[in-house]
């Protein structure tokens, strides 16, 4: 599928405790608040394993990234399914490569906004 500006593409996740032990042991990432579960049995995804979700849309695409923001607006729980809308707001086509530029917001199950930020980089042909 060849992307254009306007497109909106999106995917959901969600996250699992065995997910955040996996990123845990990958990312060193310790914080007490990703091991011991809260009153409600849930442990506090890392910001970067939910960064996983425009990523992988990113990967889906072939996107060699050059730059990408991050905004952590709220938590994200484990049992949590979070929605990304990568929307491509500029993207130009030339001989050998392309190039995107690309925002994205991420919401949970209740449409509330946990992560927001872009990414550029580059498509080969």
């Amino acid at each position: 599928m060849l992307l254009k500006a306007g497109d909106i593409i999106t995917f959901e996740r969600t996250f699992t405790q065995e997910d955040v032990e996996m990123f845990t042991k990958v990312s060193g990432d310790e914080g007490i608040h990703h091991l011991v579960p809260d009153e409600n049995g849930r442990l506090i995804i890392q910001g970067l394993l939910t960064a996983t979700l425009p990523t992988k849309i990113g990967g889906d695409h072939n996107v060699l990234a050059r730059k990408m923001t991050f905004e952590f607006v709220r938590p994200v729980f484990t049992k949590d399914t979070i929605r990304c809308d990568v929307k491509i707001e500029q993207f130009e086509e030339q001989e050998e490569r392309n190039i995107i530029y690309a925002t994205f917001t991420c919401c949970n199950q209740e449409e509330k906004e946990v992560m927001r930020g872009d990414f550029s980089g580059v498509i080969k042909n």
